[in-house]
This record gives C-alpha cells, sequence and structure tokens, in this order.
C-alpha cells in the first residue's frame, strides 16, 4: 500500500473498517446469485456513511459477474426513463429478442421507436426480461447509487424489476441517501442501514489516510463532531493533522459534518482557480453520458484543454473517460454552491452546445435553468418536449416539462391553458399535490367554458386518484353538466366517471347522488351504441326506473362488451357489476376473464388488481376456492409490487368473503374488523358495509340468524350494484327463521324483479328458493325441486348446495328422514369437495339429526403447490408456452422454469404430457 500522506489521502480507497455484517450480507447475496437465485438490496444512510464504498467493495469481489451501474443524478431528475436508460443501453441491441409488446415498450420509452405511450410496467417487464436474457449468459450484479435522484420513471420501473426478481442470476443493490424529501418508494425490497462507526473502527479508519495520528484533544473534537461519519472523517481528519504540523490555515469552528460537509468541498474547490472552477461548475450541471458536451461547452466559455489538471490533482474529480467527481456529494456541493447568475451562465453554455435535434428534452432543460423572464419561445419548445415526454410514457418529465413551460409562458390565457396541461400531467404521473397546485393556478384565468369544463373534470378525478368520497361524484357530475352542450361525447365520459366513483363511494341507489347522476344521464342526447354509452344509459334507467326496466339496455350493453375489443378502464367494470346485479353468472365470468387477459396483455397494472378481484369473486361463487385464493392474491401481490393500493385498499379485498366461505370463524371477524377499520380511514362506508356482506354467509352457516340479518341489512338498505341483489337470498333466509315476515316479503319482491329481469337459471333458481321459505308446505316443496333444477344449470354450485341443504332441513322437519338423508348428504359432498367447510358442518350435524352418522371431511390438498406454482402449472399443462406465461404474470422466463421444476418435483411427473394429466391441474380453469 503508498504509505499515507499528511493532510489527505494517498491516491488510493482506504479499506473498509467495521463493516464485516454488512460485507457478509453482500457476499451472501452473491453466493446465492451463483447458485441461479436472485436478490436484491437497499443500502440506506446519511451522506458520507459509506454507501458508495461499499457498493465499490461490492463491484471488487464480483469478478465472476457482469456489473452494469446507474448513477441517479439531481439535474436529470425531469428527464423520463434517463437513469434506466443508464442501465440498460449496453445492452439496446439486444431488444428484438424480446416479446414483440415489450419491445416496443422500451423502444417507445427510449424514444427509439414511435408509438403510443406504454404502461410504465411494460417497460418494467422488458426491463427484467432483458435482463434475465443477460444474467443467463454471466451472473449479472445491477448498481444503482444515488437512487434519491433517480427520474421518477425509473424508480418505478427498477423498484418493480427488483420486486419481481426470483431466480434469474440476477443481483440488483440500490444506495438511497436519507434525509431527502423525495417520494421514492422502495416498499418490498430489504434493507440495510448503515450506522455511524464506533471510536476504535474510527480511528483506525483514520490511519488508512493520514501518515500520523491526531493528539487526543483532536482526536476526540474529530470523533464528536463527525458522529462516527466515515466520509466526514477522511475529509477532515487529514486537516486537524495538518495543524499539528504547523499549518497556519484556520479550521471550521464547528467542523463541517453533515450538510456542512459540504462546505468543506466548497473550500476545496475555492482553492482552484477561476477556469478549473468554472470547468467544474460545468460539469456539475451536466450530467450527459457524452463527454462531447462538457468538452464543447469548455471551449464556448474559451477554456483551455487541460483545464481539469488542477481539480484532478486536488482529487476532487476522476478524469475517466468518463470524467466523474470523487463523491457525489462534491457534485452537489459545486451545483447548488453557485451564486444563481453564475448558474444560468452554465447552463446557458451547455444549451448552446447541445443539438436540439439529436437531445431535445435536455437542451430544452439546459436553456429553461438559463431562462429567468417569461419567454414563449423557450416555453414553446419545452411544451413541445411535455409533448413527446407523454408519448413516451415519461409521465414524471411530462409533468415536469409542463409545468416549467407554463411557468416561462408570457400570455396570461395560454399560461393557464399549459397550467391546465401541466394538471393533467402532474395526475398522471401520480403527482397529486403537483397537480392540484396546477389547477388552482389556472381555474381563476381561464376564460373558455370548454377549458373551465375540463378543469372541474380534472378537480374530480384529482380526488378519485386521493381515494377521496365525499362530494367528488357530485363535482364530477357538474362537470359533466357543463360539458353537455360543449362537448356531448366527453361530458358522457365525465359522467361516466362519476356514476364510476359514485358506484365506489355513495353507491346507495335510492340517493340524491346516484338519482342526479341518472337525470343527467337520460336527459342527454341520443347515446351511440357503443358498450360504454349503453351501460351508461342502461344504469341511468335502473337508478330511476328499476332492473326490470333497464335490462333490455344492459344485457345489449353486456353484449356488447363481450363482443368488442375491451378497454380496462370504468365502464368495463360497470358492465361486471350490471352482470352480478342480474345474476348473469355465465357473463360475468366470461367478462372479468376477457377483462384479465387484455389487462395482462397490456401490462395495466392499475386496473389488473381490480380486474383479478372481480374474476376471483366469481370463482368464489362458482365453488372454485382455490383458484379464486390463487386470484386474490394475485391482485394483492401486484398492488404491493407497484406499491399501489388502489380502490380496494389493502385490507379491502375480497378475500374476507373467501374465508368466511372456508369457515374459519376468527379469522374471518378479524380480518373484517380490519376491512372495516381501512375502510371508515379511508371515508368509504360502503367498503365497510362489505364485511358485513360477507360474514352473512358465515352466521347462516353457523345457524346465527339474528346476527346473519344485522350483518346483512346495511348493504341491503344502500343497495349498491352486485351486492345489493346478492345480498337478498341469505337476508331473506335469515329474515324468515327468526319471524320477520316483512323484511322477508320485502326483500322477495326486490329479488323478484331482478331475477326474473336477468332471467338465469341462478337468479330464477333463487328466486324460487327464497319463495320455497316464505311458502307453505303444500307449495313448498314443489318451489325446492324447481330451485334446484334451476341451479343445476348454473355454474354457481355452491348455490345449488344451500338449496339441497335448505331442502334437507325442509324434508327432515317433515319427518321424511330418508328423502332428507339423500339431499343433505348430497349437500355435504359438494361443500365438502368445495372446501365449504362451515356450511359442510352444517350439513353434518343435520345428517346426524336423520340418524346417519357421518365423518369429518377435509378439503382435498394441492399436493402443497404454491399460488403461484399453481398458476405456472394450469398454464403449462394446456400448452403455454414459458414466455407467455413470464408475460402474463409479470415473472422472468428464468423463474417459471425454477416453478415448473418445483412442480414437476412436487406432483412427481417428468414432462407437460404428465403434467397434463395430474389431478390437481385436470379441468382447472385458467386465469
Amino acid at each position: 500500500m503508498t504509505p499515507p500522506v499528511a493532510g489527505g489521502f494517498a491516491g488510493v480507497r482506504p479499506q473498509l473498517i467495521d463493516r464485516t455484517p454488512e460485507t457478509a450480507a453482500l457476499n451472501a447475496l452473491l453466493d446465492a446469485v451463483r447458485q441461479g437465485m436472485s436478490g436484491k438490496l437497499l443500502i440506506r444512510g446519511e451522506a458520507g456513511i459509506g454507501k458508495t464504498a461499499l457498493l465499490e467493495h461490492l463491484t471488487s469481489t464480483a469478478s465472476d459477474f457482469r456489473v452494469i451501474k446507474a448513477l441517479g443524478i439531481e439535474s436529470e431528475m425531469s428527464l423520463g426513463f434517463a437513469s434506466l436508460h443508464q442501465l440498460i443501453v449496453p445492452f439496446v441491441p439486444k431488444l428484438d429478442r424480446l416479446p414483440v409488446p415489450q419491445r416496443d415498450a422500451l423502444a417507445v420509452a427510449f424514444g427509439l421507436a414511435p408509438g403510443p405511450a406504454p404502461e410504465r410496467f411494460q417497460v418494467g417487464l422488458a426491463t427484467l426480461t432483458l435482463l434475465a436474457a443477460v444474467a443467463a449468459e454471466k451472473p449479472l450484479v445491477a448498481i444503482v447509487d444515488d437512487a434519491q435522484w433517480l427520474d421518477i420513471e425509473s424508480a418505478e420501473v427498477l423498484a418493480f424489476v427488483a420486486r419481481r426478481l426470483h431466480a434469474e442470476g440476477i443481483a440488483m443493490i440500490f444506495g438511497l441517501r436519507d434525509l431527502v424529501d423525495r417520494p421514492i418508494s422502495f416498499a418490498g425490497i430489504p434493507e440495510l442501514r448503515l450506522g455511524p462507526l464506533g471510536d476504535e473502527e474510527a480511528r483506525e479508519l483514520l490511519a488508512t489516510a493520514v501518515s500520523r495520528p491526531l493528539d487526543e484533544p483532536a482526536w476526540r473534537r474529530l470523533f464528536h463532531e463527525t458522529g462516527g461519519n466515515p466520509l466526514a472523517i477522511l475529509e477532515l481528519g487529514g486537516d486537524l493533522v495538518r495543524t499539528q504540523v504547523g499549518d497556519p490555515t484556520p479550521l471550521a469552528e464547528p467542523l463541517p459534518v453533515g450538510p456542512r460537509l459540504q462546505q468543506h468541498f466548497l473550500r476545496q474547490f475555492g482553492e482552484l482557480g477561476p477556469d478549473a472552477q468554472t470547468f467544474l461548475r460545468l460539469a456539475s450541471g451536466e450530467s450527459s453520458s457524452d463527454p462531447v458536451i462538457l468538452w464543447r461547452a469548455a471551449r464556448d466559455l474559451g477554456l483551455d484543454k487541460n483545464v481539469f489538471v488542477e481539480a484532478e490533482a486536488k482529487r476532487l474529480i476522476v478524469v475517466g473517460p468518463p470524467l466523474s467527481f470523487r463523491h457525489p456529494m462534491i457534485r452537489s456541493a459545486i451545483y447548488h454552491g453557485m451564486a444563481a447568475t453564475e448558474r444560468r451562465r452554465i447552463h446557458a453554455a451547455l444549451a448552446r452546445v447541445t443539438d436540439s435535434k439529436f437531445d431535445p428534452e435536455r437542451h430544452a432543460a439546459h436553456r429553461a435553468l438559463a431562462t429567468v423572464e417569461p419567454d414563449e419561445e423557450v416555453a414553446a419548445e419545452l411544451a413541445q418536449c411535455a409533448e413527446r415526454a407523454q408519448e413516451r410514457g415519461a409521465y414524471a418529465a411530462w409533468a415536469a416539462f409542463a409545468s416549467r413551460a407554463a411557468e416561462l409562458t408570457p400570455d396570461r390565457q395560454v399560461r393557464a391553458v399549459r397550467l391546465l396541461s401541466a394538471s393533467e400531467a402532474s395526475m398522471t404521473a401520480g403527482q397529486l399535490l403537483r397537480a392540484q397546485g396546477s389547477l388552482d393556478q389556472a381555474m381563476p384565468a381561464l376564460r373558455d367554458p370548454l377549458q373551465q369544463a375540463r378543469a372541474q373534470a380534472l378537480a374530480g378525478s384529482i380526488r378519485v386518484a386521493r381515494g377521496e368520497g365525499g362530494d367528488t361524484p357530485r363535482i364530477l357530475l357538474d362537470a359533466a353538466r357543463t360539458m353537455a352542450a360543449l362537448n356531448p361525447g366527453l361530458a358522457r365520459r365525465i359522467l361516466t366517471n362519476a356514476l364510476q366513483a359514485a358506484t365506489h363511494a355513495q353507491p346507495d341507489m335510492k340517493g340524491s347522488l346516484m338519482q342526479d347522476i341518472a337525470a343527467e344521464a337520460l336527459a342527454s342526447a341520443p347515446l351511440p351504441q357503443s358498450p360504454p354509452a349503453l351501460m351508461l344509459r342502461g344504469y341511468a334507467t335502473v337508478i330511476i326506473s328499476g332492473y326490470r326496466a333497464a335490462a333490455p339496455i344492459l344485457k345489449p350493453a353486456i353484449a356488447a362488451t363481450l363482443r368488442d375489443a375491451i378497454d380496462p378502464d370504468a365502464p368495463h367494470r360497470l358492465a361486471c357489476l350490471a352482470a352480478y346485479s342480474l345474476f348473469d353468472d355465465r357473463a360475468v365470468h366470461l367478462l372479468a376473464t376477457d377483462w384479465v387477459r387484455v389487462t395482462r396483455e397490456r401490462a395495466a397494472l392499475i386496473a389488473l388488481p381490480i380486474a383479478l378481484n372481480f374474476l376471483a369473486s366469481i370463482e368464489l361463487y362458482f365453488g372454485r376456492l382455490d383458484e379464486s385464493e390463487a386470484l386474490f392474491k394475485q391482485s394483492l401481490e401486484i398492488s404491493e409490487a407497484t406499491d399501489n393500493p388502489g380502490i380496494f385498499g389493502s385490507a379491502s379485498r375480497g378475500d374476507v368473503l373467501l374465508i368466511a366461505w372456508r369457515g374459519s370463524e376468527a379469522q374471518a371477524r378479524e380480518r373484517a374488523a380490519a376491512h372495516v377499520a381501512e375502510a371508515r380511514k379511508r371515508g368509504l362506508p360502503y367498503w365497510a358495509n362489505f364485511a358485513g356482506f360477507a360474514l352473512t354467509a358465515l352466521e347462516l352457516a353457523l345457524g346465527r340468524y339474528r346476527p346473519a340479518l344485522e350483518a346483512a341489512l346495511p348493504t341491503y338498505n344502500d343497495d349498491p350494484p352486485f351486492t345489493g341483489s346478492w345480498v337478498v337470498p341469505g337476508l331473506i333466509e335469515a329474515a324468515v327463521r327468526i319471524g320477520d315476515e316483512d323484511i322477508a316479503g320485502a326483500a322477495l319482491r326486490r329479488l323478484t324483479e331482478r331475477a326474473e329481469a336477468g332471467a338465469t337459471p341462478l337468479g330464477l333458481g333463487l328466486l324460487a328458493r327464497c319463495r320455497a321459505l316464505l311458502a307453505g308446505d303444500s307449495e313448498a316443496e314443489s318451489l325446492y325441486r324447481q330451485a334446484i333444477d334451476e341451479l343445476g344449470r348454473s355454474p354457481t354450485k355452491p348455490e345449488l348446495g344451500r338449496t339441497r341443504l335448505l331442502y334437507g332441513e325442509w324434508l327432515r322437519r317433515q319427518n321424511r328422514r330418508r328423502e332428507a338423508r339423500e339431499e343433505l348428504r348430497m349437500a355435504y359432498e359438494m361443500f365438502s369437495s368445495m372446501g365449504i367447510n362451515a356450511f359442510a358442518e352444517r350439513a353434518r350435524v343435520e345428517l346426524l339429526a336423520t340418524g346417519e352418522r357421518v365423518r369429518r371431511r377435509t378439503a382435498e390438498t394441492q399436493d402443497q403447490l404454491s399460488a403461484q406454482e399453481m398458476q405456472i402449472a394450469r398454464r403449462a399443462a394446456v400448452g403455454v408456452r414459458n414466455q407467455e406465461i413470464a408475460s402474463q404474470l409479470f415473472i422472468s422466463e428464468r423463474t417459471v422454469e425454477y416453478h415448473l421444476a418445483k412442480v414437476f418435483r412436487k406432483l412427481g411427473v417428468s414432462s407437460r404430457t404428465e403434467l397434463a394429466h395430474a389431478p390437481q391441474v385436470v379441468g382447472a380453469q385458467l386465469r
């Protein structure tokens, strides 16, 4: 090792001190990747605590890996996908190996090809597939330092990729500085937090960098004021040694640690000559990977070609290629230490030498930073960049460029319109506070009625995105009314959004809000015969005139939605709700299945969890509880992977209904309580009522009829789409059992209208069953037989089981024990085979009462296949290729191969042909 010198470093990297647990964690991560697995890690800590040093250590120990790096740069935060491009630019020639939708998404995101804005997580899936393909050739380490400065698009994509890693041979490590006020979420990625050094370790570290020890008072001062921060100890320790050998330069009082450490770097910077200072200012403001830009700007400002030598000698920079700062804090200190006028001069020079055709976004960004007063030419250029960013799906960049364009627009009216566009961009980027701020600035200056209506609709949409209930649907309704005379098509879309918001936040069909939405829809000009327009008119008719009048409109709307290409937006959700309300179980299944398919193909990961939740519910009603559970888990997993709880939240998932059907009483009540708490916290009383809807089935299975009625009544009274219809049969059963004929009779009238309007086997079967419950002994039997015949033609098999249970109970009360045993035995076998344990137990107890002995059965297991293994097995069994499975489940092909090998081992099969005949997957439904 080169001997250390007083007052600074000797040009070598000091060794890591007291980081044994951290290096062990990194080594374990690399060892796992060497075995074919993947791993991810987030290294957190304050500035200077050693994150970068630890990442450099990782690089030095990964000689058998391909190492790729990206660096978050503050000045690039407005350039969408900039950091992602840094990381994977070496592999751009391999894009043609990707599936076409993924290849196109990444090409559009990087501006390499025209096309519609890609879904953010399609870009993420493309990145995962590309990195997995690279890792198949050689294990891969991807390092992202200064992740707090990543542009939002890159941060979201890279976090998504890290969460989906499993068996690709990839290690992904992020370095993240604490105390940076920026909303970046890396939830779900394990953390390694770096703390300060202890006294002995700090002394050992300083000894690696200076030639002589400090005297004890100086050491105590250094250690106390640096708080054990390694970078501060190394940077300031040399200065203290220098004072002990007669250097007259006084030290700062107190020592410049923490944020003040930047002042230490500025002092070193200040010791340079003027030209060297200008050069470093240029370097701090230009983050392009193209070194030509920096040297062109240096020439533009008249700097000598050897201007870097002085800064290199002081170890402020490392001359590459490419040129880099020794530590990211040096760049930050120099850039933020510039006077405003000097910063504008630097950016003006960089703008002059940046090709506006080759790199328009960077040119516009530099030009904007060099501009003080409003300038329409600059504003127009920024607005064009905003449009291009929108086309690439770089929504945060779109918002940043649009906002800056508005700021620099001199004309008040034009500025208002650009602020409105900036608000729309910010909302799309998920920057809701910024969206509201731009909208608040725009609205007073908007004069055009169409723009005013757009602003009003946007105000409602922002509230919807925040998950706010309250007045949100009313705001959207008012916007639709304003828009009606200006743009009828847009007005209908806004009105549909108002209905969508109302079904989520205020679904009372008799309430004034729903009535007003319906009245507006029916009063508008004749609607086109598109599925969304038909659905809007159908729902309006439901609200005003009931389901019998609306069915002739809703049924064609449902059929048209199934026939046409599916849009994963709100009208499709309304179609599912309409089919549910009319008891059209087959249509719901087809709608939800197609919705899931299309959202998977588009990688629309905001809509996909909702679609999966709908499909999980109908699978539950079909009696396929394991399939339902797998879908509920997928829904929650994708929401967690995208860090977006969606309209259902984290606890507000349909799995409370699944748990209730399985008869896990304590777990169901605990889950229902969590569901209610979250719904109330989010201001969504309807979703609180859903917990009672779910518990109704449990209470009925347990024979607790009054609690069942109390659980069902809030949903029954609000009468929201879907649950307002499906709660009725259970409510009637509970009311009959406790002798409340008034409630039972009113509920039967509601059920009669909807069942006859839908005219499906399910609806007519439920109607016959409920009539049997209310009928006298002379009429009940024929009604039960009619119900069994109708429900036998429906795929909703649990309702057939419940009907046989009720019929068997009726037969036992008629002292017809032999016939009762037959119905009860069939009900018991059905419930047991489906894992609907609480109703199975009710049937078993009834069988015992008939004199038949029966043992409890347990639901069949799936040979311990995980939910994801089951999804992969079912796809592989019907011939879906690994690449397609990976795309459908948003994982890599290597992960599919890994799980499929486990499936083969667990099920004792050796080929896909054998897998196709395995009883665990035969006849399973693909989702």
